[in-house]
């Protein structure tokens, strides 16, 4: 079985956030999903997600093509995620290229195009 991992806060979940975990499904047979907790969402953006932890993970788990969903606590946790959950490719948007390469020594890296025209910052600027 091959096994897929991506992460990330999926606040105001769009349909840029469901064609990225279709792509990264596609890469495999299992995609799990670290969904950023609120304590490192808020240290990593400095900013509290509008949908908590625990509404976060139930919309994600809800989705057909997300087998898993862990908690994604730190920077550092990824190179053990990849080694716990056996990874074989670890996935994220453009946006992030290059972030990750040291992964590299442990699974396949992909990155994928965003897809252009939706953001949770565009959602947010268009509401005010």
């Amino acid at each position: 079985m091959k096994k897929v991992i991506t992460y990330g806060t999926f606040d105001l979940l769009h349909w840029g956030h469901v064609r990225l975990l279709k792509r990264a499904k596609e890469m495999g047979d299992y995609l799990i999903v670290g969904l950023s907790t609120d304590e490192f969402n808020e240290f990593k953006k400095h900013k509290e997600a509008y949908n908590s932890y625990e509404h976060r993970k139930y919309i994600l788990e809800a989705i057909k093509y997300v087998d898993e969903v862990i908690p994604e606590n730190d920077w550092d946790q990824k190179v053990k995620d990849v080694q716990k959950y056996d990874i074989d490719t670890f996935v994220m948007g453009d946006d992030w290229q290059g972030q990750f390469d040291f992964l590299k020594d442990y699974c396949e890296v992909v990155y994928l195009p965003r897809t252009s025209g939706i953001s949770t910052t565009k959602i947010k600027e268009d509401l005010k």
